[in-house]
């Protein structure tokens, strides 16, 4: 896991460099970190309610959008996984 979280975060390093038309992260990166900390509250939310349903896939989906959404605010603070 360590490695593809790695890998992830590598990607996202990279996108910040793209410009913010074809780029998701690097629009991100553009709007500024309230933007992104925004989008981590409503990931987290979204994870607790999936958390709560009997629906595992849908967990799972919510779970990996806050963690990607959590490494893009990483970054901007210029940490890593």
């Amino acid at each position: 896991m360590s490695d593809t979280l790695k890998d992830l975060a590598a990607v996202i390093e990279a996108r910040k460099a793209a410009s913010a038309d074809s780029s998701y992260v690097a629009g991100l990166f553009e709007k500024g970190m309230n933007t992104i900390l925004k989008k981590v509250g409503e990931e987290a939310a979204e994870t607790i309610i999936a958390a709560k349903e009997d629906n595992d896939s849908q967990l799972v989906y919510e779970t990996a959008d806050l963690w990607f959404h959590t490494l893009v605010m990483l970054s901007a603070r210029g940490l890593g996984p």
